[in-house]
């Protein structure tokens, strides 16, 4: 490589900012890259994520996307208060980031979402329908049929909140449970890099933490209370959507993608042969789908 070719490599990089953004009591950890003048994508992680996950998403749109990824709280390197200090239901997360969004001024913004950043998404979604552009949901759920037995344990939990059934859920919160989400459902798992289920298992083998992952999922119930609203908004607003989804999930089944049909006809739903966490094993495929996507639906 010449030094003129190394200068031009150099120059067309994408740089990628970490940066925090204090929101009330929370310090809000996330990657931006793209000029700001640019159109926004909004990029919401789920469980055990965090913005990292997305690493080879803003990568492959920043040259053309102003891309904003934050950590919810409880998650990666955001810094949240301590369970009891803060209130760790879905409802919060969204009007920590809603808040987040309006101290960035982004005031229009695709959104891709992950797991729990999808109900996090379809509540942004509902309150700010004018704002948002465009969905990506990479095995980000919002119909009944896409809820495999699974979460049978877990439903337990939301239907009777003992501390029994509590206790049964245990394991879920752990490393273990973690790389198990990971690699379940994929062919090949020496294709899983183990960066970012160690990051995760550090991040909630941290003290309290366990706790505040389990208050989650027992709140997770009122995002299933909330499917049918969140479907009124998709076959209200018709936005353009783009589902790829791990084909393998665990939790998340097929059906679950295929059912925006109903609401949105127009919807563009593909499936990859992998589980959960489809970007770590199939990025090369889905990150230009995404980009596709993005530059025939979203403008400047």
């Amino acid at each position: 490589m010449t030094a003129a070719n190394l200068n031009t490599s150099r120059d067309t990089a994408v740089k990628v900012h970490y940066r925090y953004e204090k929101v009330g009591d929370v310090n809000i950890f996330y990657r931006e890259a793209g000029e700001p003048t640019a159109p926004t994508v909004l990029l919401l992680h789920g469980f055990a994520a965090s913005s990292y996950m997305w690493r080879d998403v803003i990568e492959g749109l920043a040259d053309r996307y102003h891309v904003v990824a934050p950590d919810l709280p409880a998650f990666g390197f955001t810094e949240a208060p301590e369970r009891g200090q803060y209130e760790y239901t879905f409802a919060n997360l969204t009007k920590t980031i809603d808040q987040f969004t309006e101290q960035l001024k982004l005031d229009r913004y695709a959104i891709g979402v992950h797991d729990y950043g999808a109900p996090v998404g379809w509540r942004l979604a509902m309150d700010h329908p004018e704002k948002v552009t465009a969905i990506i949901s990479q095995n980000g759920n919002a119909y009944e049929e896409g809820l495999s037995s699974g979460w049978d344990p877990i439903r337990k939990y939301w239907n009777d909140p003992s501390q029994e059934n509590r206790d049964a859920l245990s394991n879920f919160p752990t490393p273990e449970s973690i790389k198990w989400q990971y690699v379940e459902g994929v062919s090949d798992t020496s294709m899983v890099a183990p960066d970012a289920y160690m990051l995760e298992g550090a991040q909630i083998s941290k003290p309290g933490m366990a706790d505040i992952q389990l208050d989650l999922l027992l709140n997770y119930a009122s995002n299933v209370e909330r499917y049918p609203e969140f479907q009124a908004y998709f076959r209200e607003h018709q936005p353009p959507l783009l589902a790829v989804w791990g084909e393998h999930d665990p939790f998340f089944l097929p059906p679950g993608a295929e059912a925006w049909k109903r609401d949105i006809p127009e919807a563009d739903i593909r499936f990859y042969d992998t589980g959960h966490f489809a970007l770590e094993t199939h990025g090369d495929v889905i990150v230009p789908a995404i980009r596709a996507f993005l530059d025939e639906h979203t403008k400047a």
